[in-house]
């Protein structure tokens, strides 16, 4: 028994006529004839009543022609889906991301995606106690956007954008752009920043840009997430430093005032993948502002 058997029969049992069908399925009656024979002889049941003049499904034939229409419909699907894998424009992609991207570049590169791979399902991911790389290497993400470039032998980094870090302040603060002139003036202040014992990547940025600047910060309160930063920062709580990039937050009653480190991103994802969309994703990425 055959997939194209079975099509066969199917248009057979909708058209009830041999000629209508051989001609609609482009090849000869004799030919449909012996495939219909063919299928109900391997099967070992009667699936249609044939004479001169008329053809009428038996019930078995009935039975079969509401069962295989939607087995069918089915598995035609499964092969269109398989195709567009194949070319790569659907399927589904986990991607793996830091908070500071969630404001603009984030949504921009999903408007991108979505206008260009429609069909394609995306699941994100931000972690808290896992790195990018242990990440794409156990295969619990497929695309890692990250701070620093992964150095490994089975994963490909691309630099996307630089941005600057920030002094975060309340709006009602002294600290201007034109009053910073050394970060030892906030010898004073109380901060409110990523906990510098930590290995993330924006720990050892700020703990590289405190030692080269001779500084240590009076930090009262530690954490990782750059949203609940912001709020603390907003409530006159403290100051913090955060990537430019919460300036999309639309935070009310902070300031960003820009400082002479910069920070990068990176785009990572795993040599040789399989999954063709990866790399459509990839070059899209380029296109992101």
């Amino acid at each position: 028994m055959t997939i194209q058997q079975i099509k066969y029969f199917l248009i057979l049992a909708s058209e009830l006529h041999f000629w209508k069908t051989a001609e609609k399925v482009y090849i000869s009656q004799s030919s449909l004839s012996r495939q219909i024979q063919a299928l109900e002889s391997e099967m070992g049941i009667q699936l249609f009543e044939r004479d001169k003049r008329n053809v009428k499904l038996t019930d078995a034939g009935i039975f079969l022609r509401d069962h295989w229409s939607t087995m069918i419909k089915e598995l035609d699907q499964v092969h269109r889906q398989a195709k567009k894998i194949d070319e790569g424009t659907l399927g589904f992609v986990s991607i793996s991301y830091p908070g500071s991207i969630a404001f603009k570049f984030l949504p921009n590169f999903l408007e991108v995606i979505n206008s260009n791979l429609p069909d394609l399902k995306l699941e994100l991911i931000e972690p808290t106690d896992e790195s990018h790389e242990a990440l794409l290497l156990n295969y619990n993400t497929d695309i890692a956007f990250s701070r620093d470039k992964i150095n490994h032998v089975n994963i490909d980094s691309l630099k996307l954008n630089s941005e600057p870090i920030c002094v975060v302040v309340p709006k009602n603060h002294w600290l201007t752009e034109a009053s910073l002139n050394n970060i030892n003036e906030l010898k004073n202040e109380k901060f409110i920043i990523a906990g510098l014992h930590q290995t993330t990547f924006f720990a050892s940025l700020l703990r590289t840009f405190f030692e080269k600047n001779n500084f240590e910060p009076k930090t009262i309160i530690e954490s990782d997430f750059g949203g609940m930063i912001l709020n603390l920062v907003a409530k006159g709580l403290g100051i913090s430093i955060l990537p430019y990039s919460y300036q999309f937050s639309k935070s009310k009653n902070v300031r960003f005032i820009e400082l002479n480190e910069n920070i990068d991103l990176f785009i990572n994802w795993r040599k040789n993948d399989p999954n063709k969309t990866i790399n459509k994703i990839v070059a899209f990425s380029k296109l992101v502002e």
